[in-house]
Order: C-alpha cells, then structure tokens, then sequence
C-alpha cells in the first residue's frame, strides 16, 4: 500500500460525517425516526448489505463515528438514541456517569487472530509483554485497546503506571505509530488489519486472553418513547449479522465501499468482527464487574454505579 493510499484510508475511518437513510414512505416525524450512531464499518454497512431496513416503519437516522468514546458521548448526550460498542468502553462511560443503558449483547464467533492486538513495528525488539515496561503505547482512554493493555500488564504482573499510555483517536494514534513516535499501538479491527497488511505485528493478541463482547447501548431517555423502534432495530441488526455470516463476501464488497478499506482487508476485517447475539444475564453482568474492576485498580474510574444497573434485559433478540 502506498503512502498516499495509507492517508486517504486513514482519513476515511477518521471521517465523521451525518448519513440519512430512509427506510418509511410516512410522513417524517420525531416520533418515526431512530438516530443511530454508528462506528465506521459495523451496524450501518451490513443493514445497507443486507437491506433488512427495507419497509421498518420509521426511518433511520446515522452518525459515523470513528471510535467508541465519541460514538457513546453522542448516546449519552442524547444526539443518538442507540449505538454499538464493545464493553469496556460502554462499562468506562457507564462509571463515568453516561446516562446508558446496555439493551442486547453480541459476542464474537470465534477467538479471531488479530482482531484486537497491541501492536509494534516490523523492526521492534518487543516480543512479549513485559518488554512494554517504560515504553510508549498508544490508544484510546477507556477503549478495548486500553483495557487490553490492562489485562496484558495484569497477566504479566506489571503495574499499570510502569507503562507510558498516550490517549489518542485511532486517526491519530496510526500517524504516531507510523511515525515512530510511539513503541506500540493497542487498537483493534480494521485498524489492525491496516497497519499488519503493512508491516506490524503483535506482541499482545486478545484471542489469548477473550475477545469484547459488543453492546447495543441505549439513551436511557430514548427506551420508553422509542421502545418499539428500538425492539425492532434490534431484531432488524440480529437479521443482518446472520445475513453477514452467510454471504460474507458480498458482505465485504459493500464494506469496502462504505469504508475505503481494500477489499482483502474489508473481508478479513467481517472475519474477525462476525457475532453472535447472547441473553443478557449472570454471566455478562460479571464479565462488566471484571472489566470495571480492572479500570478501579488502575485508577481509571471509581467503580459506585452498581454494574446490574447499566443493563436493561427487557428487550427480547432475534439469532
């Protein structure tokens, strides 16, 4: 890949930009519409793919984000009705105070490699984890590549504060790593799949240590309103991964034009981020409790929101 290609892919997923989709013939009200934000690449693309908006009964209205944290400010803020992100973040926003509620749950279809890494360049001493003590990672606060960084020291038994984290967007964080102005990059598809195709390799991989699970968040203001809008767009997204899963080249085709990524990572990018819908339920909520557990001890987050609270199982999901 060239270097001008490598600019306009990293413009590309850094892009935020508003994107209409009429998916009703009615006449056009705040009470028909669904403001979804989106992160580049996920919800968007396989309902256009998969065309399971075609005939809901109001209309769907996306913001492009190009990572978690933005996506759950406008959820929490109330510039979007629902988004999906993976757990740590949602957990990170939910402690922070983010008035959010988790409404359905996805988890990976397999331990894909490379889907979340901590990354470093071709030519780097760094092998393992522990040569990342009093080195430079870069990635975003909050993020699962944050919290995959905390659980690679944890493992390794390294406090956290023996490592220099740079917070940075995922736009951004690509510019240091190619710069070399940081050691390593703890990010995740299909920014993995970018920097890999040129060059990098990880020294921390999350198969080994359990992929994110990925939640449809709500504005807890947004449940009781648009109740019926929401169970139906969950039931739509659930139709559309399954569509993914079964025909995941044609999936890959519409990925890259949406997103501008290549059309080989495009595909390998559906590869590792392919899900399955999971019931909200003992297990999920201790997942969570670990993962704000882990950001308490790395003096993240205080931790008082009760974890139960942030979860709302009244929505039934469609496999």
């Amino acid at each position: 890949m060239t270097r001008k290609n490598v600019v306009i892919l990293s413009a590309s997923l850094i892009a935020v930009a508003g994107i209409g989709l009429a998916a009703a013939t009615f006449k056009r009200s705040d009470d028909k519409i669904l403001r979804v934000a989106n992160q580049k690449g996920q919800v968007r693309s396989m309902m256009i793919a998969s065309g399971v908006l075609n005939g809901a009964p109001y209309t769907v209205e996306w913001s492009e984000f190009p990572a978690a944290q933005p996506l759950l400010e406008a959820v929490g803020g109330g510039a979007a009705d629902l988004g999906l992100a993976a757990d740590a973040p949602f957990i990170f926003a939910y402690q922070s105070g983010s008035p959010v509620k988790a409404i359905a749950v996805q988890a990976p279809a397999n331990q894909a490699s490379d889907a979340l890494a901590i990354l470093v360049k071709a030519g780097s001493p760094l092998k393992i984890a522990q040569d990342l003590v009093g080195k430079s990672v870069a990635t975003t606060r909050g993020s699962i590549g944050h919290h995959l960084l905390l659980q690679a020291l944890e493992r390794a038994h390294i406090p956290a504060d023996k490592v220099r984290v740079t917070f940075l967007p995922p736009g951004d964080a690509k510019a240091a790593f190619d710069s070399g102005a940081i050691d390593a990059w703890a990010t995740w598809t299909p920014y993995t799949n970018v920097a890999i195709k040129e060059g990098a390799r990880a020294v921390v991989d999350a198969k080994d240590y359990g992929l994110p699970l990925y939640i449809d968040i709500a504005n807890a203001d947004s449940i009781d309103p648009k109740r019926a809008m929401l169970a139906d767009f969950l039931q739509r997204e659930a139709k559309a991964v399954a569509w993914a899963r079964a025909h995941p080249d044609q999936f890959a085709q519409v990925l890259a034009k949406e997103t501008g990524l290549p059309l080989d990572i495009a595909r390998a990018s559906f590869d590792r981020n392919n899900r399955i819908a999971q019931p909200i339920d003992a297990k999920i909520i201790a997942h969570e409790q670990a993962i704000t557990a882990r950001f308490q001890k790395a003096g993240l987050t205080e931790g008082k929101r009760e974890v139960a609270g942030a979860f709302d199982s009244s929505f039934v999901q469609v496999n």
